[in-house]
């Protein structure tokens, strides 16, 4: 019975410490991850801001994927296309006629919903998911922020927010073949802001109006395609890995002969299992030739690439794309290293702690330097070693409380590595460094600091 009972405790303790939306949620807005947009006014639907950490930890990402990308190939160089551009380009990729959602609405709830995201036999019926009620009928609504240029809205300086960073990548793609000698097969990367009226936003920065998306557009040669495919898919798969996240927890999709976009010979999606469920991170498509020739027929201009290693062979070129959402990879990152564990620092089998085991090269903060007390000196030669490390590490300092109500502090931030300043380091020099996922504590003398830092970071393994 004992044992029964045991059993019983420990899976009520799983339960209880499982990973929810609403978990992440209150700890990104506490510890400055994310806030809701214009809170103070009611908030903004679909709009989300980026707070101390949550800047850091975005940016961080985008540098991994940008170094993954760009410096480890030698064959694919970056872009930043403008945001507004001229309004044939998104006549040209089908963006006007077909980026449509089918959308109904609760007659009795009033609440809107996508009607491919329902039950279809409750579709069928025209029965609301929510409260039962009858539902409208299916109506499509494009997705596009319009807006107008220019001194007069008379609908002719009519504009848009981009929806995607794709289309700016092709219609510069001859702009840089010239510019930079590029030979196929090359690729072009690019990270930016696309906007969407998405009338459904919801699980917290995974569905927003105002989203950035990390993109790769690969240029190969027609009946190279499959090879490539079949490449960036074993590339992509393998950056997560390196990103130090569960692989348990993805998975792929292909999509099927219904769900395949018009462009696209074949497709498939890398799903994480968020606490709301699988979803989607990010694409690889073979979009083929379709966009090329597409922006060929719209702007009268010549998109073909001349192969001068190849007899002056002219041709369109096909394209793989990578497509990634970066604020979905940082939920993510964030649902990935969160974890809340038992420990015994202080003897109580009660003491609990919240803590976000984020790869070192992603952590907002990599290094918290925490002096023992605030007087005798130990304040001063904690600034002096925090701006020892300050040129290398992005680093923090506390001076309030007891000291494992710091490390409590920092673990919930997900730094790694915690440096405590003690009255032993004013008479020989070392440190105490206390491992955030281990809970280790090991001393080191200060001039050795930043190269076991470093070696740390080089030799981390998810735990």
């Amino acid at each position: 019975m004992a044992q029964a009972a045991n059993s019983s405790s420990t899976s009520n303790d799983a339960d209880a410490n499982k990973v929810t939306m609403d978990k992440i949620t209150s700890l990104a807005k506490r510890r400055g991850f994310v806030f809701q947009s214009s809170e103070i006014y009611g908030g903004q639907s679909g709009a989300w801001d980026y707070g101390p950490l949550g800047i850091e930890l975005k940016n961080r990402i985008q540098r991994f994927w940008w170094k993954e990308m760009t410096q480890l190939h030698d064959n694919i160089v970056g872009l930043d296309a403008a945001i507004l551009m001229h309004p044939r380009v998104w006549e040209a990729s089908g963006h006007v006629a077909n980026f449509t959602d089918p959308l109904v609405d609760c007659k009795k709830c009033k609440q809107r919903f996508r009607a491919d995201l329902i039950d279809e036999v409750k579709l069928a019926a025209k029965q609301c998911p929510e409260c039962g009620g009858e539902l409208t009928d299916t109506r499509k609504f494009n997705l596009m922020f319009k807006t107008n240029i220019g001194p007069v809205d008379d609908g002719s300086g009519l504009i848009y927010l981009r929806p995607e960073t794709a289309q700016g990548i092709y219609v510069n793609y001859k702009n840089v073949v010239q510019s930079n000698r590029m030979k196929i097969p090359f690729g072009i990367a690019q990270v930016g802001k696309a906007f969407r009226n998405e009338i459904v936003t919801k699980n917290f920065i995974f569905r927003t109006c105002e989203f950035e998306q990390m993109e790769m557009q690969y240029f190969v040669k027609p009946g190279d395609d499959e090879a490539a495919f079949n490449y960036w898919r074993e590339q992509r798969w393998a950056y997560y890995d390196k990103l130090g996240i569960n692989m348990e927890k993805l998975r792929w999709h292909q999509h099927g002969e219904g769900e395949l976009a018009h462009y696209a010979k074949d497709a498939y999606d890398i799903e994480y299992e968020f606490p709301m469920g699988w979803k989607e991170l990010e694409g690889v498509h073979n979009r083929t030739d379709f966009d090329l020739k597409r922006h060929q027929e719209y702007s009268t201009k010549d998109l073909q690439y001349i192969d001068q290693e190849n007899n002056n062979d002219r041709y369109v070129p096909y394209i793989v794309e990578t497509s990634a959402g970066l604020t979905r990879q940082m939920l993510m990152v964030l649902c990935d290293a969160y974890a809340e564990e038992k420990v015994a620092d202080k003897g109580n089998d009660d003491d609990w702690r919240t803590v976000l085991r984020f790869h070192p090269e992603l952590a907002p903060i990599t290094v918290a330097v925490l002096p023992l007390m605030k007087k005798d000196g130990l304040a001063e030669l904690a600034r002096e070693v925090r701006q020892q490390l300050a040129a290398d590490f992005a680093t923090d300092y506390d001076q309030a409380g007891a000291i494992g109500r710091r490390y409590r502090r920092q673990d919930e931030a997900g730094t790694p590595f915690c440096v405590t300043i003690d009255y032993d380091s004013k008479e020989d020099q070392t440190v105490t460094v206390r491992e955030r996922d281990s809970m280790e504590q090991s001393r080191v003398a200060i001039k050795d600091l930043e190269t076991w830092i470093r070696q740390k970071i080089k030799a981390y393994k998810r735990p």
